[in-house]
């Protein structure tokens, strides 16, 4: 009993390895840079009061 219907199994392509991309390099990047400038502006914020 090897096989399935036509048409099941995995899709072509390796479409199963497709990501959101939320871990891609520019994303990482874009959230440390936030980061980054949210520190700088509570630090900012923290000497102004």
């Amino acid at each position: 009993m090897h096989g399935g219907a036509a048409g099941s199994g995995a899709p072509k392509n390796n479409h199963n390895a497709l990501k959101h991309g939320f871990y891609s390099r520019e994303e990482v990047r874009k959230r440390r840079l936030i980061k980054l400038m949210l520190d700088d502006f509570r630090k900012t914020l923290s000497e102004i009061e």
